[in-house]
């Protein structure tokens, strides 16, 4: 009896550990992690996006016939919680890659870690150009246009104000720094007797709006560029209007022209302001126009620019896996060298040479329509008209990033 009871329960065993690996078969999962709890605005409408681009891909049977399982945990803000995090992804949950992202510095040490453990990590959403240039490696990819890139988009208009001297204010961490520092070295290109007469680097969500303003008025600049987001930048323009700091100056401003941002201020929103940003309810292109009907119908809401960022990671993801030969983090990178992802903005490309998408943004001013802050006089920047060459990058990324 004993012996029967041994083979019965080996039997069960054997079957229990057999069933695993053929449930786990009719899934890929991926592993994200973002800064959820601290960056609600962009971050809240990014996770609508990926979960409208999981619905339409599983729907018609994931990729390669198997479905798509998003695992997605909370970084804390903070870059040791967010490479314990991912490794948490990678050793306990068994993801084929990682994705997500939101803070440059976060982005950075993510990347580090995927460099470190040969783990696949596409960066959604930080900006900093290291990401992809000089801490760049062979594992790591990047969606959105990067600082250096949004910057060069808004540099035919700085240039067009003839404007000598600048101000520049930013969030005092790779984000705002990278950002400025790309705006003076663009600038100081094309405009060699530019002077910058002050630069204001408060501490991310710790603005003390007033005197940034007030010294920034005092400095007497002709014009102004802002890095600013989020509660530092809603902040920085109410104090910014009562002092009349940006009347009769040009301001350029990276995001400010994004929703999730521009929204809040209301009637307060800086018109005539030069901005990178996302003006959903004016582009009438027919990839657009499906996507917005479709998240509308699901959420009963409008897109921000994170659905756009939350829903074309998991666009890319899916066209990855689809060309990729099979879910090694080698075979993923040789799939994403030169992938072209089609999204709500049109078909964009993964380089090979740097690891950058070539997904544009979107250039216009800020105007008012009903109280509320918009876009006019926009246009679309191609992500590739604004990047270095291969060359260039050759001389940016450590040896063997690719």
């Amino acid at each position: 009896m004993r012996a029967q009871a041994y083979l019965y329960s080996l039997a069960f065993v054997l079957a229990a550990g057999l069933s695993v690996p053929a449930a786990a078969q009719d899934t890929i999962k991926i592993g994200e992690l973002n800064s959820y709890k601290s960056q609600p605005a962009f971050l809240d409408p990014y996770k609508k996006g990926m979960e409208l681009a999981l619905d339409e891909i599983n729907s018609k049977g994931g990729v390669k016939g198997k479905k798509l399982e998003l695992i997605s945990r909370d970084d804390g803000g903070n870059p040791g919680e967010a490479v314990r995090v991912a490794e948490e992804l990678v050793t306990r949950e068994g993801v084929s890659m990682i994705a997500g992202t939101f803070l440059s510095h976060i982005g950075l040490a993510v990347t580090n870690f995927a460099g470190q453990k040969k783990v696949f990590f596409l960066a959604a959403e930080p900006l900093t150009d290291k990401i992809t240039w000089q801490n760049g490696n062979k594992y790591t990819f990047r969606l959105r246009a990067s600082t250096y890139m949004q910057t060069a988009m808004l540099m035919p208009a700085a240039i067009a104000a003839h404007a000598k001297r600048w101000a520049l204010v930013y969030p005092n961490f790779e984000y705002g720094q990278a950002a400025a520092e790309a705006f003076k070295t663009l600038l100081k290109k094309a405009q060699p007797d530019v002077e910058f007469v002050t630069e204001q680097a408060p501490p991310l969500g710790k603005v003390d709006a007033g005197a940034v303003a007030q010294a920034i008025d005092d400095a007497k600049p002709d014009a102004i560029f802002n890095v600013l987001f989020g509660g530092d930048l809603a902040k920085f323009v109410r104090e910014g209007n009562t002092r009349g700091v940006f009347k009769n100056r040009t301001v350029v401003s990276l995001l400010s022209g994004e929703p999730e941002y521009l929204d809040p201020l209301g009637a307060e929103a800086p018109v005539g302001w030069i901005v990178t940003g996302y003006p959903w309810d004016k582009i009438k292109t027919p990839e657009h126009v499906a996507f917005l009907t479709a998240y509308q119908k699901k959420f009963n809401d409008y897109p921000r620019l994170g659905s756009i960022v939350g829903y074309t990671t998991i666009k890319s993801i899916a066209a990855g896996l689809a060309k990729a030969k099979d879910l090694s983090a080698d075979s993923l990178v040789d799939a994403f060298k030169g992938l072209y992802v089609q999204s709500p903005f049109g078909p964009f490309q993964y380089r090979a040479s740097d690891h950058q998408a070539t997904m544009g943004a979107f250039v216009g001013k800020i105007a008012l329509e009903k109280g509320k802050g918009t876009m006019e006089d926009f246009k679309y920047v191609d992500g590739a008209s604004v990047l270095p060459s291969d060359a260039e990058v050759a001389k940016l990324r450590p040896a063997g990033a690719n």
